[in-house]
């Protein structure tokens, strides 16, 4: 008969102080997909199956064999048209040596954040926004300093004057998640003012770049001089693309900052698989048609959900000028994790404003990457359980 073997307690382990310092600073949960009688409006992720013509090319990479390892930087048809996309967003030249592919947008966010902060550096993000930040920031030892936003969820740009002084880095993501709101030319403008002579890096995440709704053209950071050389531009193709589960995105910026955050890339990660790399190269070919499809329809949503939470009392609505959330301010007092947590056994999930920062509570996060009929249900089940916490 073969012995069993019956592992033991290991002997006084305990976790690196890196894992230790992202417990204590995440605020980030899981929340979960629609399915039995449970409508989510908690999923940041589109409900479009990815463009055909993109599931096909990828089909026909496996068909071709092309299932070897991709070169570390990446594919460098894909990296050259990804410069020539580039180039028409900074407004100068962008050359494909300075492009880095990614496993996903966070996995861009981790290689950027992690190649350029050191223990103890400080390092500016709003408040709220996307949790990610702060975890990545904490594992690398630095100092989270969050900025209250302005009552319109835009940038307070005396506070971050303030909080600039001395940091390390920026982070900040546009359009913004939670908040839904677009930073203006104007806004990003002041910002380059804010920090012009100073050495302060910043990181630009535009994963909704293509989802702005407020009819003027979208400013990204890297179309302005006074923020192009010092700006990591974190980009995915999860959004735009409806690619979330393929996990592709990408980093341009100067080179010493994308040499730094690809020798991170390469050590965590190695390189994106071919096959999807393939794949996104046939989206940033033909998918225009696609993205505006797409992008018409989150904005009809987004207007269904705001004329829906229009009718709940004790609500304080947002204006959604980007993304796809809508980030309402409720009356109750009762934390928004709690609120959460009753609104599930009503049949909706939602995230918690807290999740996002501390000026985040309050609130709740509510995603319109869902069909219209489950905006519409979900709303309602919100309605209804809002009602019974009074």
């Amino acid at each position: 008969m073969p012995s069993t073997v019956t592992a033991g307690p290991l002997p006084s382990f305990a976790p690196a102080a890196a894992v230790a310092r992202i417990a204590a600073a995440s605020r980030r949960t899981q929340q979960p997909q629609s399915g039995g009688d449970l409508v989510s409006l908690a999923m940041g992720e589109p409900d479009f199956d990815t463009p055909a013509q993109v599931t096909e090319a990828a089909e026909a990479s496996l068909r071709g064999g092309r299932t070897h390892y991709s070169p570390l930087l990446g594919e460098p048809a894909l990296r050259e048209a990804l410069a020539e996309k580039l180039a028409g967003i900074a407004g100068a030249p962008v050359s494909a040596a300075d492009v880095l592919i990614t496993q996903g947008g966070t996995a861009g966010l981790a290689a950027s954040i992690l190649s350029l902060v050191d223990p103890g550096d400080k390092v500016v993000i709003p408040d709220p926004t996307y949790s990610l930040y702060a975890d990545l920031v904490s594992m690398a030892g630095g100092v989270v300093v969050p900025v209250p936003l302005a009552p319109d969820l835009h940038w307070d740009l005396d506070r971050l004057g303030d909080a600039l002084a001395g940091a390390k880095l920026f982070v900040f993501c546009n359009p913004c998640n939670p908040t839904g709101i677009v930073h203006s030319r104007a806004e990003l403008e002041a910002l380059a003012d804010l920090l012009d002579g100073t050495p302060t890096l910043v990181v630009s995440d535009e994963a909704y770049a293509d989802l702005d709704f407020t009819g003027r053209p979208f400013t990204s950071a890297i179309s302005l001089d006074g923020l192009r050389d010092r700006t990591v531009y974190c980009q995915t193709f999860s959004k735009s693309y409806a690619m979330t589960g393929w996990r592709v995105g990408y980093l341009w910026g100067p080179p010493p900052l994308i040499q730094a955050a690809a020798r991170i890339h390469n050590t965590f990660n190695g390189s994106v698989n071919t096959v999807v790399q393939d794949a996104a190269l046939v989206a940033v070919r033909t998918c225009d048609t696609d993205i505006a499809r797409m992008r018409a329809e989150y904005e009809r949503r987004g207007e269904l959900m705001r004329s829906e939470l229009a009718k709940i009392p004790g609500l304080t609505l947002s204006t959604p000028e980007g993304a796809f959330y809508q980030f309402p301010r409720y009356d109750l007092d009762l934390p928004s994790a709690e609120v959460v947590a009753a609104l599930r056994t009503h049949g909706v999930a939602v995230r918690p404003g807290s999740e996002f920062g501390a000026r985040g509570e309050g609130h709740l996060r509510l995603s319109y990457a869902a069909d219209a009929e489950s905006v519409t249900e979900g709303v309602r089940r919100l309605a209804h359980g809002l009602s019974a916490l009074r």
